[in-house]
């Protein structure tokens, strides 16, 4: 299999038909919930958690590929026989079928997800190793800053100004990592420290302090080869 595109969806109000009525599909149904998906569930028997979901339209029956009518995203959670009726169906109509634990009839991957603060990571193992996805997800929570809106937040602020001034894409990532910086050096040394560090004291004032900055310990370093900084 060729790599995977990484995609975030915006499914709020929009239909997703989710195959399938077991426990499976109940974890899923909670996954489209959470995003504002208009859930149709299709399935000759459902969970009772499935069938006491809000706003969620239930038709106790077989999948029928007329059930594809007019939905932007379809999750097969169902036996492997009915997955593959679900994908043979969708293919003709260009639509993007995840089919849960099932590689062979699926051309989408729901990925194990870390929400914090704003900030959404996602972990793919192309649908062959879900265990090291649970694995992997755990080990980021883990590892992510627990003031991580303070975080989201100083980027927020940066990018403002940015688009305002202008600033080169390449530009960025360093300004912002000494924003990240200055917000450490307040919470370790006080007010003096932060305008210290600050972005506008590493350029317009003494270079050599923001680069102290920089090397501190303290810092936790960011980087990554696919950024776009948009």
């Amino acid at each position: 299999m060729a790599d995977l595109l990484p995609l975030f969806l915006n499914l709020t109000g929009r239909p997703v038909l989710l195959v399938g009525g077991g426990a499976v599909a109940a974890a899923k149904l909670a996954q489209l919930r959470a995003a504002g998906a208009a859930v149709r569930v299709v399935a000759p028997e459902v969970r009772r958690e499935i069938a006491s979901a809000a706003d969620v339209r239930i038709e106790r029956r077989p999948f029928t590929p007329s059930d594809l009518d007019g939905v932007w995203l379809v999750v097969a959670a169902a036996t492997p026989d009915v997955n593959k009726q679900v994908a043979d169906a969708a293919e003709p109509l260009r639509l993007f079928v995840n089919a849960v634990d099932d590689p062979a009839n699926a051309t989408a991957y729901l990925s194990g997800v870390v929400r914090r603060d704003g900030v959404t990571l996602a972990i793919s193992t192309s649908g062959d190793a879900p265990a090291l996805t649970a694995l992997l997800r755990e080990a980021l929570d883990a590892t992510l800053p627990r003031d991580l809106a303070a975080w989201a937040e100083a980027a927020r602020v940066e990018r403002i100004s940015w688009r305002r001034d202008g600033v080169p894409m390449h530009e960025r990532k360093p300004k912002l990592l000494r924003a990240l910086n200055a917000l450490y050096g307040a919470a370790a040394a006080g007010p003096a420290y932060a305008a210290m560090g600050s972005p506008a004291a590493g350029a317009a004032g003494d270079p050599a302090a923001g680069a102290a900055v920089e090397r501190s310990p303290r810092v936790p370093w960011l980087s990554g080869p696919e950024d776009s900084w948009l």
